[in-house]
C-alpha cells in the first residue's frame, strides 16, 4: 500500500535508528507535539530503539485533552436543556467534567448524539427544526476548517435552529508558552504534520529563531517519526536551529489557503484556556462577531465561569511533558480508562491512554 507499508518497513526503521546512534553525541531531550505521534511512538516501541540519552518528551498535543473543564462543564449544562440536541465526536463523551460527563447524561435521558462530521449537525438541524441543535466544535487546525464550513452553511441555509460551542485551539502559540516556561528542558520538537497540512509551517520560523530551538515538522508512521528524529539531532549536534519538513509528501510551506481563508472569515484569534495548562495567549479560536447569532454560548445562558482543575490529576503536568504518565502516583490504580480522572486517559490521543494501553506491564 503506498505510503503505509514503505513507511512500517522494518528494514528502514532499523536502518535510521542505527544512524540516530551513530549520529547523537551527547544527551537530548525532544518533544513531540502531537498525541497521534505519542501513541505511534509508544505503540511500535519507537523511543525504545533510541539511544538511552535520547529522550523523548510527550507533548500538549491532544485536543481532546487540553479542552478545558470550564468548557466541558458548559456542554453538560447544554445538553441537560428541554429541547436539545447535543452533537459531539464520539471521543468527547467520556471526557470528565467537574462531576460527570456527556455518556452519564447522555444515559439519564439527554439527546446527545455522535456524529462523524460537523456537516451532519446540519442534516440534524433540519430534521428537526422544533428542536435547538448544538455542536461541540473542539481540535487543533486540522478540524477547525470542517466547522467553519459548517458554521458559514448554517448562515447560508438560514438554520436559526443551528449553534455551535467552539473550543477550537492553535498550535504555535503552546509550542512559544511552552518555551518561555522556567520549567522547560526542550531541545527541540517534532511539528504535528496534520496541523501543518491545512496551515503550513511558517508560523513556526520566528518561534524557532528566536528560541534558537530546531523544529521539524513530521508524519506519524515509524519512519515519518524517526526520519524527524534524526533531521532534530542532526540539527541539534551543528548547533543548527531551523524548520525542516520530513512531511513533505503532505505538507507544504503555506498550507492550504482555501481553508485559511474560510477559517479567517468564521472565527476570530482570541486568548483560551487549556486544561491543566491555564490561560494562554492567542491560543484560541472562537467565531466572529458576524456569527454571533450561531455561538452556543451566547444563547445559553449556563451560569459557568471558570471551574478549577480538580487536584488529584496530573494531567496539567503530563501534558506540559514534566512527567511521564506512570510518574503520575494515581496511574492505572485510580485512574483507568474505565475511571479516568482526566481526559489524558480518556482521549485516542492522549498519553496517559497510550502508556496504559502499550506500556502497562513491565515488558509491554
Amino acid at each position: 500500500m503506498k505510503y503505509l507499508n514503505e513507511y512500517r518497513a522494518p528494514d528502514t526503521v532499523k536502518r535510521l535508528a542505527d544512524a540516530i546512534s551513530a549520529l547523537t553525541t551527547r544527551p537530548w531531550r525532544i518533544m513531540e507535539v502531537c498525541g497521534g505521534q505519542t501513541h505511534s511512538i509508544l505503540k511500535y516501541g519507537i523511543d525504545q530503539l533510541l539511544p538511552e540519552y535520547v529522550t523523548l518528551i510527550h507533548g500538549p498535543g491532544c485536543p481532546v485533552c487540553v479542552t478545558p473543564l470550564t468548557a466541558i462543564d458548559k456542554a453538560l449544562a447544554m445538553a441537560r436543556q428541554p429541547g436539545v440536541i447535543f452533537c459531539s465526536f464520539g471521543d468527547m463523551l467520556r471526557v470528565p467534567g467537574s462531576r460527570e460527563d456527556l455518556l452519564s447524561v447522555k444515559a439519564r435521558g439527554a439527546d446527545i448524539r455522535i456524529v462523524y462530521s460537523p456537516l451532519d449537525a446540519l442534516t440534524i438541524a433540519r430534521q428537526n427544526l422544533d428542536k435547538e441543535i448544538v455542536f461541540f466544535g473542539v481540535g487543533f487546525e486540522t478540524t477547525a476548517p470542517a466547522t467553519a464550513i459548517a458554521v458559514w452553511q448554517s448562515k447560508q441555509d438560514n438554520l436559526s435552529n443551528l449553534s455551535f460551542l467552539v473550543c477550537h485551539v492553535r498550535v504555535p502559540p503552546i509550542v512559544e508558552a511552552l518555551l518561555v516556561s522556567t520549567e522547560n528542558s526542550i531541545n527541540g520538537f517534532l511539528g504535528a504534520g496534520h496541523v501543518c497540512s491545512i496551515m503550513g509551517y511558517q508560523e513556526y520560523l520566528p518561534i524557532c529563531h528566536k528560541h534558537r530551538k530546531p523544529i521539524v515538522i513530521t508524519g506519524f508512521e515509524p519512519v515519518d517519526i524517526l526520519q524527524g528524529i534524526y533531521l532534530c539531532l542532526k540539527q541539534l549536534e551543528e548547533k543548527r536551529y531551523e524548520v525542516e519538513n520530513q512531511y513533505r509528501r503532505v505538507v507544504n510551506p503555506n498550507g492550504n489557503r482555501t481553508a485559511q481563508a474560510l477559517m479567517q472569515n468564521v472565527f476570530k484569534v482570541v486568548d483560551s484556556h487549556w486544561r491543566g495548562l491555564g490561560k494562554i495567549p492567542n491560543s484560541g479560536l472562537a467565531l466572529s462577531d458576524e456569527y454571533n447569532d450561531r455561538n452556543a454560548e451566547l444563547r445559553f445562558d449556563t451560569g459557568i465561569d471558570v471551574v478549577s482543575e480538580p487536584h488529584n490529576c496530573q494531567s496539567g503536568q503530563i501534558l506540559q511533558g514534566l512527567i511521564k504518565p506512570p510518574q503520575c502516583p494515581e496511574f492505572g490504580i485510580r485512574c483507568t480508562p474505565e475511571t479516568p480522572l482526566g481526559a489524558t486517559m480518556v482521549s485516542s490521543e492522549g498519553a496517559c491512554a497510550a502508556y496504559y494501553r502499550y506500556r502497562r506491564h513491565p515488558h509491554g
